[in-house]
């Protein structure tokens, strides 16, 4: 397992949801609070900014070559280097935001929505499936994850305040029952962030004022924990034509003059070797402007 080092030396207020683009062999994330959509390719150092607005909170594949981007309470389409006219709306509770999101081996769409203020209303884990939108449950302050097991028989969710990962059954269903703790951080830990799992079914979460990223097995036996240079870590990506470079964002947010000058470099992208394969993220089903998705709670 190779040492962390820097990728792109970035100021993310929020620097979330990374995502590696198959068809483009790219990698892209977003800044939340500064409204950025950012683009990495590994391969030539490319590297780019788009400015949409909002608080672009995940940017997904979408079939047919496109982006889906959660921001605010919406979905919209990522083109040109904007975002479309929404999709669909959220309808959740007023102040709630979209956060983390995935995509299962169907290609609904899952996401998960919080209280932008942190102020303790709860948001829920939704799954967009054939233009229907389920409130799917999980309900939580703050949501993360979701992550889909490589079998797609489990999706995994986090509740980040209270700092527990979840599993959930899935195998088709768009509502969350029966779930189990997996994975209970203890408050020296920090919190958990975003979730993805490797090929062989392990979890690997960012922790948020934690200063690292942990893998946990499937039975939710902790195994690595790698060390990075400053305290709040949101999220890994696996990249790569083979899936075995992990990627990390980090983010500003929270952080004092003082805690900044100890770790100038918080909000930039890293990377390191995990020593594992990630799994590809598969294209989310395509998703017609005129599609008024219809909520099934």
């Amino acid at each position: 397992m190779g040492s962390v080092s820097l990728a792109w030396e970035l100021k993310c207020q929020l620097g979330e949801g990374p995502a590696w683009f198959r068809g483009e062999q790219v990698l892209r994330f977003v800044d939340i609070k500064r409204g950025h959509i950012h683009a990495f390719d590994p391969a030539t150092g490319v590297k780019d900014t788009f400015e949409v607005g909002g608080q672009p909170s995940f940017i997904v594949p979408e079939d047919g070559g496109g982006a889906l981007v959660g921001s605010g309470l919406a979905i919209y389409r990522f083109a040109s280097g904007r975002l479309g006219a929404p999709l669909f709306a959220i309808p959740d509770i007023e102040g709630n935001r979209t956060n983390d999101a995935t995509v299962d081996l169907s290609g609904r769409l899952w996401f998960g929505t919080m209280d932008d203020q942190h102020s303790g209303k709860c948001g829920a884990v939704w799954c967009h499936d054939e233009a229907i939108l389920h409130r799917a449950g999980a309900e939580a302050p703050i949501t993360n994850g979701p992550a889909i097991s490589p079998d797609g028989r489990w999706l995994y969710h986090v509740d980040t305040i209270k700092r527990l990962i979840w599993r959930y059954p899935l195998e088709g269903r768009t509502v969350l029952e029966n779930g189990e703790v997996l994975v209970e951080l203890e408050e020296q830990d920090g919190l958990p962030d975003g979730i993805v799992l490797d090929c062989e079914g392990c979890i690997w979460v960012g922790l948020w004022n934690g200063w690292g990223v942990r893998r946990y097995d499937q039975e939710g036996r902790l195994l690595e924990h790698i060390a990075m240079p400053c305290a709040n870590v949101t999220k890994i990506a696996f990249a790569g034509p083979d899936l075995g470079t992990a990627y990390v964002t980090t983010a500003r947010s929270g952080l004092d003059e003082e805690r900044l000058r100890d770790q100038p470099l918080a909000g930039s992208l890293f990377t390191f070797d995990p020593g594992v394969a990630g799994l590809p993220l598969p294209n989310a089903r395509k998703i017609e402007p005129a599609d008024e998705a219809t909520l099934n709670s």
